[in-house]
């Protein structure tokens, strides 16, 4: 988060963006970073005690979390939709759950970070209607980076110092997987809502299992009943995009 910070920063001087904003939205933002800095505390920790695939399919329970969430801060009517693809959702990451029973505590911590996540992705769809992403994002890395380096104080042995071809790894992880990524996913929702961002961002697991299964080989093989529950998840977001497509369609 510090890397994000520091690549942003440099960007916003050598484009002569502002880092101006009002003091209750620097303290929103900031406080915005602590949230996202506990997302990825449990998304580690849930990595740690379970696996890629276990731990990025539960997180896209952000979708649920979201769409209860979301009528909330932009003070509308809870789409009945949407909270039905939400609870689809829930049933896949059931059928996990009951598949995996090794992985509790794993799914847990995931549905944890799921819950911080569809705060922050909220957050976010109502901060962008005053601020630059920019801004948002380096002000939110900034927050996040003094939570964990607070975190780390107290637990000391989280933390370790990186050397070699890992500072090349945190570099790309730093600049292009948060930064940029984080730029672009509030930026686009200037036009989408913060549901179908997350709901967008649930074909992450399809993208992790392969690669895991590439890379860990053995160590990512699920049961045929986590591969029935992955199905359920993955369906739910094109079956948003298809309802979504329907509804605006002239």
């Amino acid at each position: 988060m510090s890397i994000a910070f520091i690549g942003l920063a440099v960007f916003m001087v050598v484009t002569k963006r502002e880092f101006k904003t009002t003091r209750s939205g620097i303290l929103k933002y900031l406080g915005t970073g602590l949230i996202i800095a506990c997302h990825w505390i449990l998304f580690f920790e849930a990595l740690k005690v379970s696996n890629v695939s276990i731990t990025l399919t539960t997180l896209a329970s952000t979708t649920l979390f979201v769409a209860l969430i979301e009528p909330i801060f932009f003070k509308r009517r809870i789409i009945g939709f949407e909270v039905l693809l939400g609870f689809c959702t829930l049933i896949g990451l059931a059928i996990i759950f009951r598949a995996e029973t090794d992985h509790g505590l794993g799914i847990i911590l995931a549905l944890g970070s799921a819950l911080l996540a569809a705060v922050f992705s909220t957050l976010n769809g109502v901060f962008v209607r005053n601020d630059k992403p920019t801004l948002i994002t380096a002000y939110e890395m900034l927050g996040g980076a003094i939570g964990i380096t607070l975190y780390s104080l107290f637990q000391p042995e989280s933390f370790s110092i990186p050397n070699g071809i890992d500072w090349i790894w945190l570099l790309i992880l730093g600049l292009i997987c948060t930064s940029l990524a984080f730029v672009v996913s509030i930026e686009v929702m200037k036009t989408l809502s913060p549901f179908t961002v997350s709901i967008s961002i649930n074909m992450e697991p399809i993208y992790a299992i392969a690669f895991a299964l590439i890379i860990f080989k053995e160590d990512e093989y699920m049961s045929p009943l986590f591969y029935v529950g992955a199905v359920i998840v993955m369906s739910m977001i094109f079956l948003n995009g298809y309802i979504k497509r329907r509804r605006t369609a002239p």
